[in-house]
């Protein structure tokens, strides 16, 4: 049935080129639809926005509420309910589009005090600004109850979006009006059309200057053509909004006062669940939440049958792998928390308390015929870390946990949740590797377990290498960065040794901006991040997303520069920092107490050299009218990000609740070696005097690069044999 809608004011229609004709036509979303709806209370009812200044348009659907398959089988969909999922790259607007979407559905009350990303309720997530983990949340609009699920926008995250996406039946696609399809966008939105998901997609902060939504739609478009999507789902609904300030509209230039066009196209375009109402129970946990009361709670969608309080069920892994157990108590969402209830019918997401053993990608079912529902498949890790007790000097002095058996279980209890990573053990009974989607997966990881007491030690970042017949490959990603024209050659450069090819360079907005697109290898990744921050003096933006397995690219030199360390237990001292600090950047200021090993600066030159910052000024009888005024440089203040990019293959990184600390790893520690020696006598332009024990190096200067001459402590007695040689 078709059904004719009115409008007010009449809109300008426009059609934009369409690459591929067969394909479907890419519409703008001023073009005007008829939307084909069964018949029901909604579709039968006129439109009408419960919010002011909402222009009446129509909305077009991407995918059909009613398919033939439908009809002929016992499903059927419900009309009370949509499940969706907000997805986008990181930064483009989802968990400000969600604040906007709670406050205009009156969640909150109007003398309320509301804290910005509300849904980022993590200390973590609001220190950084990103999100990590998926949060649901639910609004009414029009007696329909809509579940929203917002996910992480990094790469490295992508684990949390996979999971998620099978308690959906849509996704709101959110793309920036300036930047357009981005890595992260890519891959949610292949995720999304595998599963067959209904898609509107929302181009958020256009009140940008620079906005050009005709080129983020276009290209939109585009993408949905690569990744083979469906006719149906080419031809999909846009929404142009500003989350920050809570309005939406059909086009770029007549936006409403509300958010009332996304809530139309949510309710038209996202299908209700297809449910088998009087089905046996099945109902697939999909996250895992802890309570200190009430346990482990598992939530996820109810696919079949009635879930009711008190019901005694089965939890399945396989046919074959079953448990009994209890549901002690049943909640659902409504606005933003969650409130006891009775019974839960299938299409709705809830969440079950009294299954203390119960794991993501379980299935609670019917007690006698229950069956379980395919699992959850996650993509597999690219990069793994060493994780190994605290052997410093300095263990047990700030962390609650220290020993290996509290290391081990709270690694592992981290998988039962964290589909994405992997734990295994190590060569020793005190190492554990530990893999994830990249590094900023698993230092989110060690970040958390520092708040929590925890004090341990991690090796510096790997890739995962496979081997294709007699070949070995390892993961490559596709890097993309926006930088400003006067820095580009700079970036360029770095990108091109760390065997980066460039396949599309674009100008981006009006600023002056280029937009460079590389596939790299995951190892030139490492450390890249703070290398084109310096290059491009912080102007830079860096996105990632992994790409396909390829084969080996070859040698990659991540540092040129060797480390500072300590060879003397102590306090460091102003005396001593005065003229390390000659020798390269320094970490450490004065007062700080330092062990042998650690390291306390960057080397101005390649290899590493020994100092003794602990060192105090020799006192003397002899009086002076002032003491000479010292003065020191700011230390480099690096996070526990710039540590793990910053360390090489014979260092770690020192975690504790209070410090982080880097260290030479004294297991693969160089037992000979002039980095080792130590600086006696002064140093000038050309010579410097190295000790290690009883022998001696003197190192020369010269325009050839540096000459090394190595004696022992009898020759020094006699200096005129070497000296002049």
């Amino acid at each position: 049935m078709e059904m004719a809608m009115a409008f007010h004011k009449p809109l300008t229609s426009s059609l934009s080129t369409n690459p591929n004709p067969r394909r479907g036509l890419c519409f703008s979303s001023s073009l005007l639809f008829n939307c084909k709806l069964p018949s029901s209370p909604i579709a039968t009812a006129p439109l009408k926005f419960p919010f002011r200044n909402s222009a009446s348009a129509p909305i077009k659907c991407s995918v059909s509420t009613e398919t033939p398959q439908e009809k002929k089988s016992q499903l059927m969909r419900r009309r009370d309910i949509r499940n969706i999922a907000i997805v986008a790259h990181v930064d483009h607007g989802k968990t400000t589009l969600v604040d906007a979407m709670l406050k205009q559905a009156k969640v909150f009350r109007d003398n309320q005090f509301v804290q910005e990303r509300i849904m980022d309720s993590n200390d973590l997530e609001r220190e950084r600004g990103i999100t990590i983990l998926s949060k649901n949340t639910s609004i009414s609009y029009k007696d329909t109850k809509i579940n929203i699920i917002d996910t992480p926008g990094h790469s490295d995250f992508g684990g949390e979006v996979e999971r998620v996406l099978n308690m959906v039946e849509g996704v709101l696609l959110v793309v920036d009006s300036v930047e357009g399809p981005m890595p992260q966008t890519r891959f949610v939105l292949k995720k999304a059309l595998e599963f067959g998901h209904a898609v509107v997609v929302v181009v958020n902060k256009i009140d940008r200057p620079s906005a050009r939504p005709d080129y983020v739609v276009n290209a939109t478009f585009e993408l949905f053509i690569e990744l083979n999507a469906t006719d149906e789902q080419c031809d999909f609904q846009v929404i142009y909004a500003s989350g920050i300030k809570g309005k939406a509209g059909l086009s770029p230039e007549n936006l409403a006062e509300d958010l009332g066009p996304l809530f139309e196209s949510i309710i038209r375009c996202i299908p209700g669940p297809r449910i088998e109402k009087d089905g046996a129970l099945q109902m697939l946990a999909t996250n895992i939440e802890y309570d200190e009361h009430k346990g482990r709670i598992a939530i996820g969608r109810v696919h079949a049958g009635v879930l009711q309080k008190g019901m005694d069920v089965r939890v399945c892994t396989t046919e074959d792998a079953c448990r009994y157990a209890r549901v002690s108590e049943l909640f659902v969402y409504e606005k933003f928390i969650r409130v006891p209830a009775a019974t839960v019918e299938a299409g709705d997401i809830c969440a079950v308390c009294g299954i203390d053993d119960i794991q993501i990608g379980e299935t609670i079912a019917d007690k006698s015929s229950g069956k379980p529902l395919p699992a959850i498949k996650v993509e597999e890790p690219t990069v793994k870390m060493a994780f190994a007790i605290n052997t410093s000097p300095f263990v047990g002095r700030e962390g609650k946990y220290v020993t290996s058996r509290n290391l081990r279980d709270r690694l592992y209890r981290e998988i039962e949740r964290n589909l994405a990573m992997r734990v295994e053990d190590g060569e020793t009974a005190d190492t554990f590797i530990v893999s994830g989607r990249g590094t900023l997966h698993i230092t989110i990881l060690i970040e958390n377990m520092r708040r929590e007491g925890y004090e341990f030690m991690v090796g510096p970042p790997k890739v995962i290498n496979r081997k294709v017949g007699d070949k070995l490959h390892e993961p490559f990603e596709i890097a993309t960065v926006e930088v400003p024209e006067e820095h580009m050659g700079s970036v360029v450069e770095l990108l091109g040794k760390r065997r980066g090819q460039m396949f599309d360079m674009q100008a981006v907005g009006s600023e002056g901006t280029t937009l460079l697109k590389y596939k790299i290898p995951t190892r030139g990744l490492l450390g890249l991040r703070n290398a084109i921050l310096t290059a491009s003096r912080g102007t830079a933006i860096l996105n990632t997303i992994f790409d396909s397995y390829g084969p080996w690219a070859g040698d990659i030199t991540t540092r040129d520069q060797g480390s500072l360390v300590v060879f003397e237990e102590g306090s460091t001292t102003s005396y001593a920092l005065f003229s390390a600090q000659e020798r390269g950047q320094m970490f450490v200021g004065p007062g700080v107490d330092v062990y042998k090993g650690q390291i306390v600066g960057i080397h101005q030159r390649p290899g590493d050299l020994s100092l003794n910052v602990c060192k105090k000024k020799a006192a003397t009888n002899i009086r002076s009218n002032k003491e000479q005024t010292v003065v020191l440089d700011s230390p480099l203040d690096y996070s526990l990000d710039d540590c793990i990019e910053y360390i090489q293959e014979d260092e770690v990184v020192e975690v504790t609740p209070l410090s982080i600390r880097m260290c030479k790893n004294t297991k693969l520690a160089k037992t000979t070696s002039y980095d080792r020696y130590s600086v006696i006598g002064s140093r000038t332009l050309s010579t410097t005097i190295l000790r290690k024990k009883n022998s001696y190096v003197i190192v020369y200067a010269s325009w050839v690069g540096l000459i090394l001459t190595q004696f022992n402590a009898s020759c020094l007695k006699s200096h005129h044999k070497v000296g002049g040689g």
